[in-house]
């Protein structure tokens, strides 16, 4: 018999549910759009390297959010001044109203989750979730 995996589920299904919940509480933002707009309030304009260190996407797959954002006027791509090379993401003034709603969003839920636990536990979460990130990243590195 297989070992069976005990967080690899738990987070999937976690991740999942939060997507589900970003569809009920916000109708038309999807997750991905979500934690871009939530990344856009909590730090401003962003270049789009520093959107891909921060969500893992695969570059089409930003370039889809980034695009859908765009069409619907929430943000926009602009030649970044000290590096005409690359962008820099800003949310338009409508785009912040959204991200500002997103953010309070999820800032609710994830206080909601995290109310009965001692902080010890969120704490430790955090270190398991970034251990994964990392395992996963350096395991995609040619060896």
């Amino acid at each position: 018999m297989a070992v069976a995996l005990s967080l690899i589920p738990r987070l999937h299904r976690a991740t999942h549910r939060v997507g589900l919940h970003v569809q009920a509480v916000l109708p038309g933002v999807n997750q991905g759009e979500a934690h871009v707009l939530a990344h856009l309030h909590e730090r401003g304009p962003t270049s789009i390297g520093a959107l891909h260190e921060a969500f893992a996407h695969r570059r089409p797959t930003l370039t889809g959010i980034l695009d859908r954002l765009a069409e619907r006027g929430l943000v926009r791509r602009d030649v970044r001044p000290e590096d005409r090379r690359s962008f820099r993401v800003s949310p338009t003034p409508r785009g912040r109203r959204l991200a500002a709603r997103v953010h309070a969003a999820l800032l609710r839920l994830e206080r909601s989750a995290l109310a009965g636990l001692p902080q010890r536990d969120a704490e430790a979460f955090r270190r398991v979730a970034d251990a994964l990130a990392r395992e996963a990243r350096l395991a995609r590195r040619p060896r």
